[in-house]
């Protein structure tokens, strides 16, 4: 016979562990190796008997499961935990999911539900685990001979198309430059690659990656991207707003790590603000492609972003990028480039038609309508961004620039 699946059931009402253990007893790959009525208990059992699956109840008088499981998550890791609650509001799946719980049910649950979970949760970890010794095993055979480039999108103002150039460009050197390519939406609460890419998985996304992630293993954070048809890989924010608090900059800088000793390209489509994380991002990054567009908002905000880029040293790997060039709004290249002190490294034409067809259709448009302007000015990108030198930056020549604007101001100068 396989092995069973060793459980301890916790819950300080002894009818409801009674229930339980009876409901698992008919099963035959499933054992009940132990009961406990308190998260103290739990946690002093667990270390005991090491069982494979634990049901832990939310609400308990001394130690609730959720500080129980953050404990157990440290001191017994091979135990997966499911955690049980008459409560189903997401604040609790949060807090479970923060502090290490694989599984949430809310009670009351079937049978077939409860033997899905323990089961399910039971496959996942053994898999991880098997993944884990594997990648461990290559790694030692071998060293990566090359990291992949990280290029990080960003704007310090939405609404510039900042999304849109970062799913297009992945594309573009995907099926047009036959790169290996993993793309990343780093918009963790509000992200909207899955839209533009018409992907919609139900458990893959950057919070199953940080729930699993133990080092920093390539193998094991690729299993948790999804594949799109272009032969690129995403890597999805997460489906529900309030699981972006756990992803931490540290967790975050330990998937890109790991992404980039497998791809050759990053590219990840950042928040459009400062935070922890977004700066651990740009901090990562070999080239951060800053999109501005012809208004005076977003000409302001670039100025601002460029003071702050320069503060934290990220001069050299910045490129300008100037989406919707149209000559017709009534703000000239040049204009812009006077008045923050820096040129202009690529322009996308201005073309709504096209864009917003294939962003309405989910497809984009570098594959839908390649021949178009817009798709040959973001393969241009593409090309400057995977060229050997496309980290490095031209310091004296963007100094010599800055030189220049500043013996006069334009009407775009605010200060």
């Amino acid at each position: 016979m396989a092995d069973r699946i060793r459980v301890l059931i916790v819950d300080d009402i002894p009818e409801t562990r009674d229930h339980l253990a009876k409901l698992l007893g008919f099963e035959p790959d499933i054992e009940v190796a132990g009961t406990a009525s308190s998260g103290a208990e739990a946690i002093a059992e667990a270390t005991k008997i090491l069982p494979d699956v634990i049901l832990m109840d939310i609400n308990m008088p001394d130690m609730d499961g959720i500080a129980a499981t953050e404990r157990l998550s440290a001191q017994v890791p091979s135990a997966a935990v499911v955690m049980m609650s008459v409560q189903g509001e997401a604040d609790y799946l949060r807090r479970s999911m923060l502090a290490g719980a694989r599984e949430f049910l809310v009670k009351p649950f079937s049978s077939d539900e409860l033997t899905a979970s323990i089961r399910q949760v039971y496959s996942r970890e053994r898999e991880k685990a098997g993944r884990a010794v594997i990648a461990a095993a290559a790694s030692r055979a071998a060293e990566p001979d090359h990291l992949g480039t990280v290029v990080a999108v960003f704007s310090p103002k939405g609404g510039v198309g900042r999304t849109t150039i970062a799913v297009n460009l992945a594309v573009a050197a995907a099926t047009e430059l036959n790169k290996k390519v993993v793309l990343i939406d780093g918009s963790f609460q509000f992200g909207d690659v899955a839209v533009l890419l018409n992907l919609n998985p139900k458990d893959k996304s950057m919070f199953e990656i940080v729930s699993d992630l133990e080092g920093a293993d390539p193998d094991v954070v690729n299993a948790f991207t999804v594949a799109h048809s272009s032969g690129i890989h995403v890597v999805l924010a997460p489906p529900s707003p309030e699981m972006a608090e756990a992803i931490t900059p540290a967790a975050v800088k330990q998937v890109v790590e790991a992404l980039r000793q497998r791809y050759e390209l990053v590219v990840i489509d950042c928040a459009a603000w400062f935070n922890d994380t977004t700066l651990g991002i740009l901090d990562l990054a070999d080239v951060v492609l800053t999109v501005l567009t012809l208004e005076i908002t977003s000409i302001k905000n670039i100025r601002l972003f460029l003071e702050v880029a320069e503060k934290l040293g990220y001069d050299d790997k910045i490129r300008l990028v100037l989406n919707r060039a149209d000559t017709t709004l009534g703000i000239r290249v040049a204009d812009v480039e006077h008045s923050i002190g820096r040129k202009v490294d690529n322009t996308i034409v201005s073309d709504g038609r096209a864009v917003v067809y294939a962003l309405n259709r989910g497809v984009p448009f570098v594959l839908s309508n390649k021949e178009a302007q817009v798709s040959q000015d973001v393969l241009r990108l593409a090309i400057a961004m995977t060229a050997p030198a496309a980290s490095t930056g031209n310091r004296e020549a963007r100094e010599e620039d800055h030189k220049a604007t500043q013996k006069g101001k334009s009407l775009f100068a605010w200060r």
